[in-house]
């Protein structure tokens, strides 16, 4: 384990190399002469589903004239379920991020999203889902300024010596607004999927709670908040500046968020991505707490929170570009300051329309997509091998598949969602796996050999397509 933390540090610091096959993990390199799943032995897979299975053969078939996409399919889309999914067959669920053995609320509610809608053919998928989610609140529950948590207390392991509140359970304690939303996104999509409301009792309410009091705190209306991070390290994304802090913001309803979803630091703390999930998320949790849980104050909270925080993105989250006319930035501060970028990692700004978090004819959204990917966004890259959009994380020139697929997700255009199918399957190294990020010039030269919410996100992507009608789309796609 501590082997597989020290080669994702340096895969995720600026000493990116091409993989040399030191990851030992379960994901083999391809065999180039027959594409033989890369998939480990049935023996050796951490859980599988039948109807994921099921699924698997269906779209290989579908798929049989695109030989190389339907091998990226068959590796990419059960990567989660074959490596990174640690159940006890009860009600408990610990989902790794690929070679870091950690489980982050963001990436396990992401890497299991796409497989709830399986849920009902397979009464085992549908219990190993239930015990994601559980899992999910105990660890809200612990600590809901964490955004990362240990299978089990290690006290001597640490991920780095941070200056916060740690506890053993703690992977790390970076404080991140979607760190709260993913949880109730997956909650409520398992709900709404399953009929299931099994899930949301005394520990989804303690919760919720938690929930409310820390976005609360977070407006800083009444001071800055208990919550403060300091790392002694060289990366400037690592640590927070003003004693752990963060920058000043004025309070103006907006929920500050110290971290980006890459787990880089904000510069101004109100992070406009987040924010908009943080909308959408309590609007989901107030219909839970209504329905289920006749709890119609909590509800109100919920709603109230969430509307407090939609009127001030109308106010303070739109600005005016010289080219692009009215955008959303990135991040604000209520002075009047703002970050005009995006990141790759998902709540960004071109994943809005994505998540559901605004409309995707929003013209405003649609003016801030086409900024994103173009050069007035410092981390949009383009080069030899294909351009997208990166971030500070992994720095220069460095492409975040992750990116493409979003501009896919986002797309209305036949011709623009091919050429994103295109530059996936020509920048995956021959490995048949998505990565962490890849050079625009040389995609061999990536980071991440292991990271299962990239290789999911694919699968749910090609099953999208399919699901509306575009396989021939697929089928015409070339490396």
């Amino acid at each position: 384990m501590l082997a597989g933390m020290a080669i994702a540090i340096m895969l995720s610091t600026a000493n990116v190399q091409a993989f040399d096959g030191l990851d030992k993990n379960p994901i083999a390199e391809k065999d180039k002469t027959s594409m033989k799943t890369n998939r480990p032995k049935e023996a050796d897979r951490l859980f599988t589903s039948d109807a994921i299975e099921k699924k698997i053969k269906e779209v290989k078939e579908l798929l049989k004239d695109n030989a190389y996409l339907a091998w990226m399919f068959e590796n990419c889309f059960p990567n989660t379920l074959d490596t990174t999914v640690h159940w006890d067959g009860k009600d408990d669920t610990f989902v790794y991020t690929g070679d870091i053995h950690a489980m982050w609320l963001r990436d396990s509610g992401a890497q299991v999203w796409p497989y709830v809608q399986f849920a009902n053919s397979d009464p085992k998928l549908k219990a190993m889902l239930r015990g994601v989610i559980l899992r999910q609140l105990k660890c809200i529950n612990l600590d809901p300024y964490a955004n990362a948590f240990n299978k089990e207390a290690r006290p001597d392991g640490d991920w780095m010596k941070d200056m916060t509140d740690m506890n053993p359970f703690l992977h790390e304690r970076k404080y991140e607004i979607d760190s709260l939303c993913y949880p109730l996104r997956l909650a409520y999509h398992y709900w709404q999927v399953t009929g299931d409301d099994s899930i949301f009792g005394e520990e989804w309410l303690k919760a919720i709670v938690n929930i409310l009091r820390t976005f609360r705190d977070q407006q800083r209306k009444n001071g800055v908040g208990p919550y403060h991070f300091q790392r002694v390290t060289e990366r400037q994304g690592d640590t927070v500046s003003n004693d752990g802090l963060g920058n000043p913001v004025k309070p103006c309803g907006l929920i500050c968020s110290f971290f980006r979803p890459s787990d880089d630091a904000t510069t101004f703390l109100y992070l406009i991505p987040s924010n908009f999930m943080a909308v959408s998320s309590l609007k989901k949790a107030a219909e839970i707490l209504d329905k289920v849980n006749s709890n119609e104050p909590l509800a109100k909270e919920c709603t109230d929170l969430a509307n407090e925080v939609a009127s001030a993105l109308k106010q303070y989250a739109v600005v005016d570009h010289p080219y692009y006319g009215r955008i959303y930035a990135f991040e604000v501060d209520g002075f009047g300051n703002h970050m005009l970028m995006d990141d790759a990692n998902v709540p960004s700004l071109l994943a809005m329309a994505y998540l559901g978090d605004v409309d995707i004819n929003d013209p405003i959204y649609q003016n801030t997509r086409r900024f994103v990917w173009s050069d007035s966004n410092p981390y949009f890259f383009s080069g030899k091998a294909g351009e997208g959009i990166g971030g500070p994380h992994i720095g220069y020139d460095m492409v975040w598949p992750m990116s493409i697929m979003m501009k896919a997700f986002t797309s209305q255009n036949d011709q623009e969602i091919k050429w994103c199918i295109e530059t996936l399957m020509r920048t995956d190294a021959d490995t048949g796996f998505m990565h962490e990020s890849f050079n625009k010039d040389n995609p061999k030269k990536f980071t991440r050999s292991w990271f299962a919410w990239q290789n999911t996100l694919f699968g749910e992507l090609i099953l999208k397509l399919i699901d509306d009608g575009k396989l021939q789309l697929l089928l015409d796609c070339k490396r």
